[in-house]
């Protein structure tokens, strides 16, 4: 049994992703000064289902809040994360 995988910020390609055997899950962002832009969320078909593109959304946010920066969210899965998950509205 492999432990699960991590996200990671690939500031290169302005990402946060987790990498598997299965392929990699990202979600795209833009970085300004005093804000992040989280413009899409991809999860390739085998990795499906498992959580990770929530563990992408999580990980983005508590990045802004540890970072004290505001979130724009253009992505629809992240949009619909934050409806789930009040406590990042402060982000907004």
């Amino acid at each position: 049994m492999t432990a699960s995988p991590t996200v990671d910020k690939n500031e290169p390609a302005s990402r946060f992703e987790m990498v598997t055997d299965e392929g990699v899950a990202v979600l795209n962002y833009h970085e300004g000064p005093s804000h992040i832009t989280l413009v899409h969320t991809e999860v390739p078909k085998a990795m499906e289902g498992r959580g990770y593109a929530g563990a992408l959304a999580k990980t983005a946010l508590e990045y802004a809040r540890a970072k004290g920066i505001r979130v724009i969210v253009h992505c629809p899965f992240v949009r619909s994360y934050l409806e789930r998950h009040p406590e990042y509205a402060g982000l907004l």
